[in-house]
């Protein structure tokens, strides 16, 4: 953060001296995997998690940042048990515990990003992710997507290294079922360094309406198929998946190229843009440059991107006619979503 709040305790812990070494640490830029990549918040998550005002000023910097981009519409996605050192078990990142809970976790990022609006004049809303290897915190997320729906939570997400544990356990089962009992949305990380199989768990177990990556479901051409005649939405990654490994460096081939050529609903995003050092412009760049992408391929892109997102129909709508005005398109009178039951944010 760049106003972040006295921390000396916590990064007088830290094995650097200066910001440079630090900003080294916490970054890839360089091929990994992704149980190393994921290792990287280990480093500065225990310097956010229960400071209040870091997290609350993190979420509006975040929204600075995606204006600063030209974004005008993002879901931001995070675990709020991993930023809370109440009111969870075990306690994240081997602290003492505190007094701030998951609950007030999602109240201070949504005052951030409340702030951030109306500062920057763009639209925000945040996802709540899950941990493939914390079970026992899922019934929770759920139900804070369910209290703060109104309040600019849209979607569950369910989040972790599937190198290691990529089968989805009971309690996730049962809390995604409970997402879709509910009318909440739903997106899973799968198939980014697993195989086809955690895609086909994320879409016929736990119902995900959209698949963060999933460069896997190539491998297997029914699943292929089926994604793309449920049109479920890819959430494409580029720098990410060649530095966790997930796809090789010549990215002519990448899986994304099969993605544009074969129509499939999918667009591209920053990942942790903190590890990698990323804006939304670095993977332009990679797609322009390395993958010959079009400036209509770039709008179809976008379009799918706002065609599935998770707001409800209405605000869908003019997000997607401000891109159509803006790409010198017509609008669409009428969109064709099943989103009628859901709160408009």
């Amino acid at each position: 953060s760049r106003h972040s709040p006295d921390t000396k305790g916590a990064i007088s812990n830290l094995p650097t001296k200066n910001d440079n070494q630090f900003l080294k640490l916490i970054t890839c830029d360089g091929p990994t995997t992704l149980t190393e990549m994921l290792t990287k918040f280990g480093y500065f998550m225990p310097i956010v998690a229960g400071d209040r005002d870091a997290i609350r000023q993190i979420a509006y910097e975040l929204v600075e940042d995606k204006a600063n981009e030209k974004i005008v519409y993002f879901e931001a996605r995070y675990s709020p048990h991993l930023l809370a050192n109440c009111d969870v078990y075990p306690i994240p990142w081997k602290q003492s515990e505190g007094d701030l809970s998951p609950d007030e976790v999602v109240r201070l990022v949504n005052e951030g990003f409340e702030k951030g609006q109306r500062n920057f004049g763009i639209k925000v809303r945040s996802i709540l992710s899950c941990l493939r290897h914390m079970e026992a915190w899922s019934p929770e997320v759920v139900e804070l997507c369910k209290k703060y729906r109104k309040d600019g939570v849209v979607g569950l997400d369910l989040a972790g290294d599937e190198s290691i544990n990529y089968e989805p356990s009971r309690g996730h089962v049962q809390t995604y079922q409970e997402a879709v009992r509910c009318g909440i949305h739903r997106t899973v990380h799968a198939g980014e360094v697993g195989p086809p199989e955690v895609v086909r768990e994320a879409v016929e177990i736990l119902k995900a309406e959209r698949i963060g990556h999933g460069y896997s479901i190539i491998k297997d051409a029914k699943l292929y198929q089926e994604i793309l005649q449920k049109d479920i939405h890819l959430e494409a990654c580029l720098y990410s998946s060649y530095i966790t490994g997930a796809c090789k460096a010549d990215f002519s081939k990448h899986p994304v190229v099969r993605f544009m050529n074969d129509g499939a609903n999918f667009s591209l995003s920053t990942d942790d843009p903190l590890i990698f050092n990323s804006t939304i412009h670095t993977e332009y760049n990679m797609a322009a440059k390395d993958m010959n992408f079009t400036e209509m391929q770039f709008m179809r892109m976008n379009l799918n991107a706002a065609r599935s997102s998770f707001l409800c129909e209405n605000k869908k709508k003019e997000l997607l006619n401000q891109l159509r005005k803006a790409y010198g398109m017509p609008e669409e009178p009428k969109l064709d979503t099943n989103l009628n039951n859901y709160p408009c944010l």
